[in-house]
């Protein structure tokens, strides 16, 4: 699929982006960094202009983010009082929560580029947590300036080696959202240790 997505850029230029954007803010396995780098490799090579493939970058990202948010607004507290009826996730979905409304911003803003494999998630859970519309946007919006303008950016400058630059970010990606993961069961494990004692 990644070869046909990426054979599809130079004719589908900025419509492409903004779908493999989109569906990639819905949690579908797209690999719209790795398309948003061709993109900008072939706006260096002069066969695409790169103003339109970043504004076709941020609505289809921006598109993607509120449906996620949306969802997760109409179906995600129905979800949480569902969890919180059982008594081994009550206590779980409550700091979940807190957790995400006393941290908005940052987490918000880094899930959109620092940790991109969570923003579907992250997405889902401040529409289910009511986070305020207003609260949510504007960090996803700030957060995906930063990611659009990276990746195009990187595959503008470093067009000649794209495979190679592809392969390293999607490493560094898949590290950073495992450590933070690793970070996050590890707080919980060590907060029911300590709840236990």
């Amino acid at each position: 699929m990644t070869e046909t997505l990426l054979a599809l850029v130079p004719t589908w230029g900025a419509l492409l982006i903004a779908l493999t954007n989109f569906l990639a803010c819905l949690a579908l396995p797209i690999p719209a960094s790795l398309v948003m780098l061709a993109a900008g490799a072939f706006a260096a090579a002069g066969d695409l202009s790169a103003l339109p493939l970043w504004l076709g970058a941020m609505a289809g990202a921006a598109l993607g983010d509120q449906s996620g948010y949306w969802l997760g607004r109409t179906f995600g507290p129905r979800l949480i009082e569902r969890l919180q009826r059982r008594r081994r996730t009550a206590a779980l979905v409550d700091r979940a929560v807190t957790w995400l409304e006393q941290r908005r911003l940052p987490a918000i803003f880094l899930s959109r580029w620092l940790v991109s494999a969570l923003c579907p998630y992250v997405n889902f859970s401040a529409g289910a947590a009511r986070i305020n519309w207003a609260g949510f946007t504007l960090p996803a919006m700030a957060g995906t300036c930063v990611w659009v303008s990276l990746y195009i950016g990187l595959g503008y400058t470093f067009s000649s080696d794209i495979q190679e630059l592809g392969a390293v970010l999607g490493n560094l990606a898949a590290a950073i959202a495992s450590a933070v993961v690793a970070m996050i069961l590890g707080r919980i494990l060590w907060r029911n240790a300590q709840e236990r004692d």
